[in-house]
């Protein structure tokens, strides 16, 4: 799949306000400077579509984008950073959850660690949602040209022993190196073809 058009939508703060036409969404989701916004200016071949800053924490809303006239990403806030304010995690919380819960539109979760930590509580806590919710995800894993080769299969297999899953459903990406897009793109793209 070749992304060839890309826009910014809307934001929504909770499902009551939802109001799209039934494409289907694939939702981008992880901890703070994960690089959510990174990667969906990658895969939509424009940096400047969402807004990236080197402030955790800054997407406070549920944005979508939408792609070739035919699908959604849907950028989710990012969790576990530290100087957020109770009260905004509190809300955070429900906000995801009711997404995922909620959304019948929803067709994939892509699911972003960053490959050089291993994975935390909220990012168990969220393979735990999408397992529960039996959703279909694909677990990215950014930033993979900050290690070296050794070093990436390592960390692969580290993180896929933390969230309990297979190293090859683990997709190593970097924006950098150019790495995984394809690859991303195309599994997204088989989802699509299946859930039709």
């Amino acid at each position: 799949m070749e992304i060839k058009k890309a826009s910014f939508v809307k934001s929504i703060r909770d499902m009551k306000d939802y109001d799209l036409n039934g494409l289907p969404e694939v939702a981008v989701i992880g901890r703070s400077n994960a690089g959510k916004s990174s990667l969906i200016n990658y895969l939509a071949n424009n940096y400047k579509l969402a807004k990236t800053s080197g402030i955790p924490g800054k997407t406070r809303l549920i944005n979508y984008f939408l792609l070739n006239d035919s699908f959604y990403l849907v950028d989710l806030p990012g969790y576990g950073y530290a100087k957020t304010s109770r009260t905004e995690k509190e809300n955070w919380q429900p906000m995801i959850e009711g997404y995922l819960s909620e959304n019948t539109n929803l067709k994939a979760v892509m699911l972003l660690v960053d490959i050089r930590h291993i994975p935390t509580e909220d990012d168990k806590t969220m393979m735990r949602y999408i397992r529960y919710y039996e959703l279909p995800y694909i677990i990215v894993a950014t930033k993979a040209d900050k290690l070296s080769a050794a070093k990436r299969q390592k960390q692969l297999l580290d993180i896929a022993f933390h969230l309990m899953v297979d190293k090859n459903e683990i997709l190593p990406t970097s924006i950098d190196n150019k790495m995984g897009k394809e690859e991303l793109l195309n599994q997204l793209e088989e989802y699509f073809n299946e859930y039709k």
